[in-house]
């Protein structure tokens, strides 16, 4: 049945400065993949000999899975704090002598701010020592930067399909890590809860429980060391680590300031407008409650193509979305070609 699902591969570019990715890729709001763009010295120093040596025994908050592929629905993960060299070098073994849960758990660490409450992470402030290595790509304003995180996983490490608010560039430092994107034109397909899907199995879903996720258009790549992949804010992603690696994301503000929620170190919070928004949705919906039944779907049948002929996009280019004769021949070739995914 997932023979049936659409799969598309992320373009890829080459030679990309600030010039072109705002005028050919930044424009079309949709994922790109970019190869050798400046990264600074990190791609040949940082070796897990190297960042252990000068990441030294800073304590840092981890996530420990007994299992690799990490599930927010039953949380089969804990948090737990390590000296940063103990996590490089316990992240890079396939076995573990000393652990926590197993001698296979796995590990993931995603930076936090000085004040995890209140701060964005930034990889110049929590770890200056390794920052001067890495070179944030000058693709935005700096009024506009919001966060840089720095990313460690496990080989076989799988984060959950989510979406973020701002967007994002994601750097590939080491190691091999599979990346596969949903539009933000799917969601409708993806069974959220809040900003994550539960198809926690996006390779063999369980497709009794979710039938729809085989309409979803599934964008896939492999970012391999020193490759840059541009994932435009709210669309959904999932990552498999195919080796251990480390990466950097940078996170900057599309929208201006104000439309974001200040209290927000991750910047996965929506919009102040679209809490407010969804606020006032609920309240609409609990006001139908006292309707019949056949009175409750008439109306909030009447509601949806209120917000369809008010909110949504007419302009398939900006929303991610290939138009509708390009898509089709998108897949009439894959069904000649016998494309499939490369891990499949």
């Amino acid at each position: 049945m997932m023979d049936c699902q659409v799969k598309l591969t992320v373009p890829v570019y080459t030679g990309v400065d600030k010039e072109l990715f705002l005028r050919e890729i930044y424009t079309m709001r949709r994922p790109a993949l970019m190869k050798g763009v400046a990264l600074g010295s990190c791609c040949d120093k940082w070796t897990v000999d190297y960042l252990a040596d000068r990441g030294g025994a800073k304590p840092v908050t981890v996530h420990v899975s007994p299992e690799p592929r990490m599930d927010f629905l039953h949380k089969n993960f804990l948090y737990r704090t390590l000296p940063f060299d103990k996590l490089i070098r316990r992240a890079a073994e396939e076995t573990h002598s000393d652990f926590f849960v197993s001698e296979n758990e796995s590990y993931y660490l995603r930076s936090l701010g000085d004040d995890p409450r209140k701060d964005p992470a930034d990889l110049r402030k929590q770890f200056p020592e390794l920052a001067e290595d890495f070179c944030i790509p000058e693709f935005f304003e700096a009024e506009q930067f919001f966060s840089c995180v720095f990313r460690i996983s496990s080989c076989g490490l799988q984060l959950w399909t989510h979406y973020d608010v701002m967007d994002n560039l994601l750097a590939q430092v080491s190691g091999r890590k599979r990346v596969v994107l949903y539009s933000p034109r799917d969601v409708q397909y993806l069974y959220l809860s809040g900003d994550k899907s539960e198809v926690l199995d996006i390779d063999t879903p369980d497709l009794d429980r979710f039938p729809d996720f085989v309409k979803a258009k599934r964008y896939e790549c492999v970012l391999n060391p020193g490759d840059l992949l541009f994932i435009p804010a709210l669309w959904f992603h999932n990552t498999l680590a195919l080796e251990f690696g480390v990466g950097v994301n940078v996170f900057w503000r599309q929208l201006s300031v104000e439309s974001y929620d200040k209290r927000d170190p991750y910047g996965n919070k929506d919009p102040v407008a679209v809490s407010r928004a969804m606020q006032t949705l609920d309240r609409a919906l609990r006001a139908l409650d006292d309707l019949p039944p056949d009175y409750r779907d008439f109306y909030a049948r009447r509601m949806v193509l209120q917000i369809q002929s008010r909110a949504y996009s007419t302009d398939p280019e900006r929303t991610g979305q290939p138009h509708e004769k390009a898509e089709s021949m998108a897949t009439a070739d894959m069904e000649t070609s016998g494309y499939s995914s490369p891990l499949s």
